[in-house]
């Protein structure tokens, strides 16, 4: 375990800079402290704002930086806005050009962490701080340390490309306070970049959310890296982690980056607390619910309702047989479906559903605020662990996954017509040309049947 640095040094601004989170700034709802906050800042941290700017600078275009080629031995490559960059030049250039607002923004952010951090550094006696706890993480260690050794393994068994069968996804989350969510920011972005992993992760305090892809000897060791953690051993176990056949080529690039919420919807944690959501229930137990369910007369007249948290597209491939499925392109317009239609979850048992359960955490809290439901119960691990217990069951369908393959199959049933994945022609021949070519554009959700969509969402048909 690293030592801590401590704060009476002369240099310790300095090296708490340095050490600082890599962060991911590609997204614009990254968390913006407020404009005032240099004014806020005392007169020794505003002596230093012109240098935590530099590595505000620095820490951003490190993230862009992307491994180069295995026939290449020397030289450095960087990936932004599509763009591939060879020298440094021309990417400090962009950077400066075309993010200078988020580096502005990430060096107040930094600034702010590192009052937070120093202040509760002065806090420790002379004893905490010759002998930090075991399990104590502090901004200033090194993430380095927190890296696994891979020295037992070679290149190609820790990388992985389209023509690898030996690779996977990784899809999990983590709901827990996490004080320091740059910190974990560095450590994620340097650990993924060691495994040679691809993917998105997405870090608050309020949590962990990722998903990667790389070899599977990469994401075994992620996982138990993960697990052995001291801000995550106590939350997470090895089910946590939802697997399926895929690797690093199922991403375009890494992306790792600092956020108010772990999933989008649109309602901060402290309004909205990770710390209430429905009943969480194992797939078996799902399973019997819904066969229960399934197994009224008259479906619509009973107490039940099974409630899909996904977007229309996803379940427009793949639902479960009787569900509800709301018609919404995001999951941040969940709230105001629920909102809207309240009178259709007045005194009724929900049973809610989403690909891996992270987004049913806030929504059935949400839905559990109005106080209008019975009881409201959830599927631990969503549609994921499901049909790895019942690939024949009550889920029909192919399974949307917000990656390069769109769509994973378990069984051979289709509900959106001739074996399509995609909801409609334009997504078809997205689909396609992100198949059969290099990557190019993300995949974009919204496409030409969102006009013919109803305005008021309906129950889709088993």
């Amino acid at each position: 375990m690293p030592s801590s640095t401590s704060p009476d040094e002369e240099d310790s601004l300095q090296t708490c800079v340095l050490k600082f989170a890599d962060l991911d700034l590609k997204e614009s709802n990254l968390i913006s402290p407020a404009s005032s906050l240099k004014a806020e800042l005392d007169g020794n941290l505003k002596k230093k704002y012109s240098f935590a700017k530099k590595k505000a600078f620095a820490l951003l275009v490190k993230t862009k930086q992307v491994p180069a080629p295995s026939y290449e031995f020397k030289g450095k490559r960087w990936r932004c806005c599509q763009q591939l960059f060879v020298d440094q030049t021309s990417i400090h250039r962009h950077v400066a050009t075309q993010h200078a607002e988020e580096v502005s923004q990430q060096t107040a952010s930094v600034l702010k962490q590192l009052t937070a951090a120093l202040s509760a550094s002065q806090s420790l006696t002379s004893t905490d701080k010759k002998n930090p706890p075991k399990d104590y993480l502090t901004p200033s260690q090194e993430v380095s340390a927190w890296l696994p050794d891979v020295s037992r393994f070679s290149t190609d068994e820790l990388s992985s490309d389209q023509s690898n069968e030996d690779g996977e996804v990784l899809l999990y989350y983590c709901y827990c306070d996490l004080e320091d969510p740059h910190w974990i920011c560095a450590w994620q972005t340097a650990l993924c970049q060691h495994l040679h992993l691809t993917g998105k992760i997405r870090i608050a305090t309020e949590g962990i959310n990722g998903t990667v892809g790389g070899s599977k000897v990469a994401t075994r060791l992620y996982v138990e890296v993960m697990l052995s953690c001291p801000l995550f051993k106590d939350y997470l176990c090895e089910e946590d982690f939802k697997s399926s056949k895929g690797g690093a080529h199922c991403f375009p690039e890494l992306r790792v980056g600092v956020f108010e919420e772990i999933v989008p919807m649109g309602i901060s944690p402290s309004q909205l607390s990770y710390k209430n959501p429905g009943i969480h229930l194992s797939p078996g137990e799902f399973h019997k619910e819904i066969e229960k369910f399934l197994s009224q007369a008259n479906q619509e007249q009973g107490d039940t309702i099974l409630l899909d948290c996904r977007n229309f597209y996803e379940s427009k491939i793949g639902r479960f047989q009787g569900c509800l499925a709301p018609d919404i392109r995001k999951f941040s317009y969940f709230p105001s479906y629920v909102d809207k239609n309240l009178d259709i979850f007045r005194q009724k048992r929900v049973l809610m559903y989403c690909t891996g359960g992270i987004r049913c955490e806030r929504g059935s809290a949400y839905l559990r605020a109005k106080g209008v439901c019975k009881e409201v119960f959830q599927l631990k691990g969503g549609i994921h662990k499901y049909l790895e217990e019942f690939p024949d069951g009550f889920y029909k369908g192919k399974l949307f996954v917000f990656d390069e393959r769109f769509a994973l199959a378990y069984n051979s049933s289709v509900v959106s017509g001739q074996g399509f994945t995609a909801c409609c022609i334009t997504c078809q021949d997205k689909g396609g040309k992100q198949a059969s070519g290099p990557a190019q554009d993300s995949f974009k959700e919204e496409c030409e049947c969102t006009a013919r969509r109803p305005r008021i969402p309906q129950e889709q048909p088993a």
